[in-house]
């Protein structure tokens, strides 16, 4: 497979101003992909975004490129990125466009893609976009200039969407929860979704101004919901991301249940309730507390590299439904096609409603094994995982941990850094084996 050069796990993304996140580059990257998608017959595609301010910028150039190539284009405005999967789908549109950086800070941003099927665009559309991108922007008459046009429902669709996904004989009356938005693309139907399904609902997160998404708020920071929960004595709090593809909650205590114990407790619900078809996808950073616990229930578990793409491609090879992160990526196919927060707390929600159980409840039943994780820095150009020094010293660790823990070394994708995490049982072990693991990989990477 070709390198891309552009497109990374999750589209493209980088600091806002700089290559690739320019308006000249947005620009071109609308036509590329108008002249790749034209040729597969069809003229249209939604394009999205959260509440960043460069949104703005970045869409009208998409737009501009895409009119250019002949492409009509659904502008959705401020829209959760699962959103724009589902209208994509909706619409019958050739594909779906969401400009944002998920959880990243404002200065930040990205662009990526949908196909018509709500899922990630093919290796090959990527490779023929990015080599699309080398040639020049050629003009067309006017009367093939593609048109533009703004949908004005487009939140309402999807709050009646997210609806569906609970059960019509439901609801949620009596339970008050907070909300919060992360001043990010959910602010408008997050809330609107779980009032209607008779929640009471008290919100934060949820005045974006273009620079406060995810600042102090929202699934990758949770004290401000902790503290509003245990103020105003609610049932639980649910936080999404900047794009609304992330999910963590807090119990009535404050206290934070991460995308791991989520996945559990809809796995275990699912199996009770026999809609768990197969087994759960996890990643090599689930915590090994899951893996036992679903093993106990006798429900198959596989980990996928790092990244939901992977989850998502294991679960379609396995043919089962249900997968995610323990950052709160949660993808359930029997619902949706991508990982959504929305979606994700409703299936809690249903297991709430139907156990009469408080999330603290439900989240116990998935012991958390202790965790370190340590850094090591090593020279370019080396490789320690190749060393017979570390492979011995990860070895003696697993014959240590006698199958109630694990080991994992894995390359930074990013930077000259190995990751040694150790987890088990026994804290005092895994935190020894781990700094003993470390020391070994320090030592062959001087």
């Amino acid at each position: 497979m070709k390198e891309r050069k552009y497109f990374g796990t999750d589209g493209i993304r980088g600091l806002v101003g700089e290559e690739p996140i320019t308006p000249e580059f947005a620009l071109k990257l609308g036509y590329a992909v108008g002249k790749v998608l034209s040729r597969q017959g069809t003229h249209k595609i939604l394009i999205g975004k959260d509440t960043r301010i460069s949104g703005y910028m970045l869409e009208s150039a998409l737009e501009a490129g895409l009119s250019a190539a002949g492409i009509d284009i659904e502008l959705m405005g401020p829209m959760p990125t699962p959103a724009i999967a589902y209208l994509t789908r909706t619409f019958r549109a050739e594909a779906g466009i969401v400009i944002s950086a998920s959880h990243n800070p404002y200065h930040d941003n990205g662009i990526k893609f949908f196909s018509s099927d709500g899922e990630k665009l093919p290796d090959d559309v990527e490779l023929a976009i990015e080599a699309e991108l080398d040639k020049p922007m050629l003009g067309i008459s006017s009367e093939h200039l593609g048109k533009a046009r703004r949908l004005d429902d487009a939140a309402g669709r999807y709050i009646e969407f997210c609806k569906s996904n609970f059960p019509n004989q439901l609801s949620l009356k009596g339970l008050r929860m907070v909300v919060d938005c992360a001043h990010g693309a959910t602010y408008h139907i997050a809330p609107a979704v779980f009032r209607e399904l008779g929640a009471d609902v008290v919100t934060i997160g949820t005045s974006p101004d273009g620079f406060n998404i995810n600042a102090g708020f929202g699934a990758t920071d949770t004290k401000a919901l902790s503290a509003k929960v245990k103020e105003v004595r609610a049932d639980f709090g649910v936080a999404l991301d900047g794009d609304g593809d992330r999910l963590m909650m807090v119990d009535g205590n404050g206290k934070l249940v991460d995308g791991d114990q989520l996945i559990f407790i809809i796995a275990h619900f699912w199996q009770q309730k026999g809609l768990l078809t197969g087994g759960v996808v996890g990643t090599l950073m689930s915590n090994f507390g899951m893996e036992v616990a679903l093993k106990d229930l006798g429900i198959a578990f596989e980990r996928a590299n790092v990244g939901d793409r992977y989850v998502l491609e294991r679960l379609k090879a396995n043919g089962w439904v249900l997968g995610g992160e323990s950052s709160g990526h949660i993808i359930s196919l029997n619902h949706t096609t991508t990982g959504d927060g929305i979606i994700a707390a409703l299936q809690v929600m249903h297991a709430l409603v139907c156990t009469q159980k408080n999330l603290a409840e439900l989240a116990k039943a998935m012991p958390k094994y202790p965790q370190k994780l340590i850094n090591v820095r090593y020279q370019k150009g080396q490789d320690p995982l190749l060393s017979d020094d570390v492979t011995e010293s990860v070895a003696d660790a697993e014959k240590k941990l006698a199958g109630t823990g694990r080991v994992l070394l894995r390359k930074s994708g990013t930077e000259p850094l190995v990751r040694v995490m150790v987890e088990g049982a026994d804290a005092n072990l895994v935190e020894s084996l781990a700094k003993s693991i470390a020391e070994v990989v320090t030592k062959v990477a001087q």
